[in-house]
């Protein structure tokens, strides 16, 4: 039930943003300006990442550029490694390490991790220890 109230206020947000640079969308996928899928971690906190260490390894976070500035409802949070991270509507945004441009190998892992859709995708679950 979690997982879903989550997708459906990212799907939310998804249609009402302008994606300017640094996002675009790809077949109802949100992905970054070279085609890499973009996931949230329903563990994750409004504006705060759960994610370090070895599932930063597995996850990295989408960081932003020197100099990035937010844009509607891409907004940036400080990570606790010092790193700003762009969030969607309070959901820090990651890659998977497992992907290739244009793939979305990530979605449904653990239960926790979702692609970033315009819409819900069927419920999927993978194993994933993150």
């Amino acid at each position: 039930m979690k997982r879903t109230l989550i997708i459906a206020a990212i799907s939310l947000a998804f249609n009402t943003l302008a994606f300017a640079a640094p996002t675009t969308e790809t077949n109802g996928v949100l992905r970054d300006s070279t085609g890499r899928t973009l996931y949230v971690f329903a563990k994750d906190e409004v504006n705060k990442s759960k994610c370090s260490n070895d599932c930063i390894k597995v996850w990295p976070a989408f960081v932003a550029k020197e100099g990035a500035q937010p844009n509607g409802d891409l907004t940036l949070i400080t990570r606790d490694d010092g790193a700003k991270q762009w969030v969607l509507k309070g959901k820090p945004l990651y890659f998977y390490v497992g992907d290739k441009v244009g793939e979305i190998n990530g979605d449904g892992i653990g239960g926790t991790w979702s692609a970033v859709r315009s819409s819900p995708a069927p419920a999927t679950s993978k194993k994933s220890s993150y």
